[in-house]
């Protein structure tokens, strides 16, 4: 981690109890200053050559003959402030990723500019910003973190779109000209892993993934994300699929349960909001993401009562693959209250949606001929899987005994006339139906 020491004076700075802090000299103090619960015993002069802001406050007190100031809105809070008060007695003050943010927008709300005194804090922390914390991978990311709890000073000294812009600037450079540590823990090919074999005694250069970035980014909170995310699309160097992975860590790691279908959390309006967000930052891309993770996403947005518009489109992206679907991922559980323990309507809405287009796609395909030929070569090999789709589902559906027949035979009719290379599947949920709902009454 990049830090920065400033001062070159020994720390005087003492603590008396948890809200007292004093400057320990043989010089009294002459001003305390309230930074939220805080009392800081300080002295002017040291003060007043580096904040035009505390300068202004000072000579009101010295007017209604009062030693006191109180300071309530200072960003950062206390902590930053002593960081600034320190910088102005010349004592030794580090700054990391950790506290940078805090200490930048303390010294703007102090005023500590040029026009005070050369070399000030302000123009020293900028500098360290730009040469150092915005050149780091992850210094960059941990000072996006802290921008959070300063809002609205991070946004109004673009501190976080200088972040944001640095954090997607890096990830979308060519993964050979990476040269810092990123976290990567998911399974990696062989030359992935620095395990290519030797030529000729000299060993290759390790190969860095294409979606290094991935897991380092899902530390971020959504809000956050989406904004590295969007800036990421605006440069169009990034490749669809590669968005997708983000998007898949990103629910896998910040939503429990999203892999089984059953969202975990005690706060329900977050996790409704990121899988909103992630609804929303899809790629247009065909096959950018997989037909069995937007299944995912859509029982989430079900679950979470997400919005209807975001759930329609979801379903519309998984009816254009889902012939890559597999029966497992159809299986979603009934809303609460309901006796039957599948959601079929959404399993029939989907395949109805699949047979729509696919019908609309065929009707429009004319003028070149050998296009017309693959379109129809494809349709009727994604109608082929999507048929065996259905009825091996419906195999699975059948078990259900509160399953109606009027639903099961809808279902099964939309994809009757789809050609099959043996009916075996459809053959053996009729009779699983007969024998749960029908026989099980006899």
């Amino acid at each position: 981690m990049k830090f920065m020491k400033l001062g070159s004076k020994p720390d005087q700075f003492e603590t008396d109890g948890d809200n007292i802090r004093y400057v320990a000299t043989e010089l009294s103090t002459d001003i305390i200053i309230n930074v939220g619960s805080v009392k800081f015993y300080l002295h002017k002069f040291p003060l007043l050559s580096k904040s035009s802001r505390l300068q202004k406050l000072i000579a009101s007190t010295i007017d209604e003959n009062n030693d006191t100031i109180d300071i309530h809105d200072m960003p950062g809070g206390p902590a930053a402030f002593e960081i600034c008060a320190k910088f102005c007695y010349g004592m030794i003050v580090t700054l990391n990723a950790y506290n940078v943010v805090a200490a930048r927008c303390a010294a703007e709300y102090l005023e500590m500019y040029e026009t005070v005194e050369k070399g000030n804090l302000i123009y020293k922390i900028d500098v360290f910003l730009t040469s150092s914390i915005f050149r780091s991978w992850k210094d960059s990311i941990v000072v996006l973190q802290t921008t959070k709890s300063l809002i609205p000073w991070s946004e109004e000294l673009k501190v976080v779109s200088h972040c944001v812009d640095s954090i997607a600037t890096k990830a979308s450079i060519d993964p050979s000209k990476v040269e810092w540590s990123y976290t990567y823990s998911r399974k990696k090919l062989p030359s992935e892993n620095g395990n290519e074999s030797h030529w000729n005694g000299v060993k290759k250069q390790q190969m860095v993934p294409k979606d290094w970035w991935v897991e380092d980014l899902c530390e971020l909170q959504i809000d956050l994300y989406k904004q590295v995310i969007t800036t990421m699309k605006t440069k169009e160097r990034m490749s669809a699929d590669v968005i997708g992975e983000s998007l898949k860590a990103y629910a896998l790691r910040r939503l429990p349960g999203f892999i089984t279908g059953t969202i975990q959390g005690d706060d329900f309006a977050k996790c409704r909001c990121m899988v909103d967000t992630i609804s929303w930052l899809l790629p247009a891309e065909r096959n950018s993401v997989s037909c069995s993770f937007l299944l995912k996403l859509l029982q989430a947005s079900i679950a979470l009562e997400c919005g209807e518009m975001g759930r329609k489109e979801i379903m519309q992206r998984i009816a254009e693959q889902l012939d890559e679907a597999t029966d497992c991922d159809l299986l979603f559980h009934s809303p609460t209250g309901e006796t039957a323990l599948y959601n079929i309507d959404i399993v029939h809405d989907l395949v109805k949606q699949f047979v729509m287009k696919h019908s609309a796609r065929i009707d429009g395909s004319c003028g070149n001929e050998f296009q017309e030929i693959c379109t129809k070569f494809t349709s009727a090999d994604s109608k082929i899987k999507v048929a065996r789709l259905v009825d091996d589902y419906l195999a699975q559906a059948a078990r259900d005994s509160s399953l109606p027949l009027s639903k099961f035979v809808d279902l099964a009719e939309l994809v009757s006339g789809f050609p099959r290379p043996t009916h075996d599947s459809i053959y053996r949920a009729i009779d699983l139906f007969l024998k749960v709902n029908i026989c099980h009454h006899l």
